[in-house]
């Protein structure tokens, strides 16, 4: 790279991967709108460029009808570390990134040297990506590229924390190399990489199924569980992310400490595990979605722990006090690496705790709307286990229509369509929820139908797994397909893990999903319509508009 090049990179970035970019149309300059300067953008493409190389020098071998050999662990590894790394919120920290670049050439080269012998032009299709070439394609190229992208980005994150609890499936492995080395494909158009596109979302849904497994295996199946909003009396550690690992490991440490640990954001549903859940310690869940943190982290009296993303540039009111581990990481926090036994030491982390001290009495802590406290817990066991009530109500009438309404959480505005929907919604309904979109609404109390609760709160984003498996049970008792089910899906996009959902549900063949409260800016007009035409995609419009038109008054 010459020093143009890097001055460049320096002052400038395009960036358009998540819902909030500058304008709607891409974050360029400086930084971008969720903190990330134009030097740290500039190394995610250099990470993703040599991932692309790493894959290329791999495909032969790993990809097509019968592969030579799956992939090699530490190939594998690397790739999750490194697509989850450039997802959003996850890293600032430009030092750390040139490492996994130096990490992918060593790993390429290797490849290369083993194979190049049989195969004279290795070394050159296994030349880093300039990223540059996918950004400045033509539209509807770069859209389908986008979309492949960041569905793997997100396929990265959960086949990353299936990895962690020591589960691994070939086909992810294999489907993530082919993906990254299509975006080196000059030649290739929509009939190429559409299918590819739907192929991401099969190998997204295969890393949501070994997660769930992966989770219910060391922790216990998820049981409705009701949480507490309230911070009790002395110190105390908020923990946010999504890696249930990370926090039972961190509820072992401080266990006998007089530390208490709250959840927050997306680690709610542990509450649901029998396993975490067990801890007295493990007290309740602090604060809402995550675009909220640097106004409910102000001058709190308690270190937090950030496992994966969800974190924005720590305010000056609470930076002293952040502290990340895994994939996440920001300048000037101090980070908690795990050593080659995988032990992680929190012992820092515990005595910042002790330092601050917490808060001298009982402080009360409210949802969006009010309620202090919210439940959790309804994964497919769960739900699955008063399936005959549900079938019932349903065939009786009782209940005539169920949406699940989830997804990310944003700051832009338009969000409160989801919380005016639900609010909205027929009370002979009921709502299914995920991931931290919920925050929107989960504290409303909407009471029973049938002698259930209206809301039902299935857990995390890759507990959209979940819902599947509910939604396919359903369409079994009723002899029927899944399309022909009084289901609607809404969702809410923000990141790349929406994406790889969303792509799942594609690829299954979903039919009618209404998606908000935008648009993702990197689907071109083309491939927007091609979804609508196949899939019948809406975008949200008024809460009062869509629920007409989905229960057809």
């Amino acid at each position: 790279m010459t020093e143009e090049e890097k001055q460049r990179i320096l002052n400038q970035m395009f960036c358009f991967q998540c819902e909030q970019t500058a304008g709607g149309t891409g974050c360029t300059g400086a930084a971008g709108v969720c903190g990330k300067t134009a030097a740290v953008a500039g190394e995610q493409d250099e990470i993703t460029g040599a991932l692309v190389g790493l894959a290329r020098a791999w495909a032969p071998q790993v990809c097509g009808d019968a592969p030579a050999q799956t992939v090699p662990d530490d190939v594998r590894d690397l790739l999750l570390e490194g697509l989850f790394t450039t997802l959003t919120n996850v890293s600032f920290d430009a030092e750390s990134e040139r490492t996994l670049v130096e990490r992918a050439h060593a790993l390429r080269d290797a490849a290369v040297a083993r194979f190049g012998s049989a195969d004279p032009d290795l070394a050159t299709r296994a030349a880093d990506l300039d990223m540059d070439e996918v950004w400045g394609a033509q539209q509807d190229v770069r859209s389908l590229k986008s979309l492949i992208l960041f569905g793997l980005r997100g396929v990265a994150a959960y086949a990353y924390h299936a990895r962690y609890c020591g589960k691994s499936d070939d086909s992810v492995n294999a489907t993530i190399v082919e993906g990254m080395s299509a975006l080196a494909e000059p030649d290739w158009g929509v009939d190429e990489l559409l299918p590819l596109v739907l192929k991401v979302g099969g190998a997204n849904f295969t890393a949501m199924q070994m997660l769930d497994a992966a989770n219910t295996e060391h922790f216990g199946t998820p049981a409705p569980t009701t949480v507490q909003l309230g911070v009790e009396p002395g110190p105390f550690i908020i923990v946010s992310g999504h890696d249930l690992h990370d926090l039972y490991k961190l509820l072992c440490a401080t266990e006998g400490t007089g530390v208490n640990v709250y959840s927050h954001g997306e680690m709610l549903p542990a509450h649901a595990y029998p396993e975490l859940n067990c801890f007295e310690h493990f007290k309740g869940n602090f604060g809402t979605a995550w675009q909220n943190q640097r106004k409910e982290f102000a001058n709190v009296p308690a270190p937090i722990l950030f496992t994966t993303n969800c974190l924005m540039p720590p305010a000056s009111s609470y930076a002293d006090r952040v502290f990340t581990t895994g994939p996440v990481q920001f300048p000037g926090c101090p980070h908690i690496d795990a050593d080659e036994q995988g032990h992680k030491d929190f012992d820092a982390l515990i005595a910042k705790a002790r330092e601050l001290g917490g808060y001298g009495e009982f402080t009360p802590q409210t949802g969006v709307n009010g309620g202090t406290s919210v439940t959790t817990g309804f994964a497919h066991d769960a739900v699955l286990g008063v399936a005959d009530k549900v079938i019932e109500a349903v065939k009786s009438g009782q209940v005539k229509h169920i949406f699940l309404v989830g997804g990310c959480d944003g700051a832009r505005a338009g969000r409160n369509y989801y919380t005016e929907f639900v609010k909205k919604t027929p009370a002979d309904s009921l709502i299914l929820t995920l991931a931290c979109g919920k925050y929107r609404f989960n504290d409303l109390d909407l009471g029973t139908v049938a002698g259930l609760p209206r809301l039902l709160d299935m857990g995390q984003c890759n507990d959209a797994y979940s819902a599947l498996v509910v939604a396919t049970a359903l369409a079994k008792a009723f002899d029927c397909g899944v399309n022909d089910l009084p289901l609607t899906l809404v969702l809410s996009w923000y990141e790349q893990k929406a994406v790889s959902i969303l792509l799942t549900l594609l690829n299954l063949g979903l039919k009618g999903i209404y998606l908000g409260p935008t648009l993702p800016e990197f689907v071109s007009p083309t491939v927007l319509q091609v979804l609508v035409d196949n899939y019948d995609i809406h975008p949200t419009t008024t809460p009062d508009a869509d629920l007409a038109a989905i229960l057809g008054e």
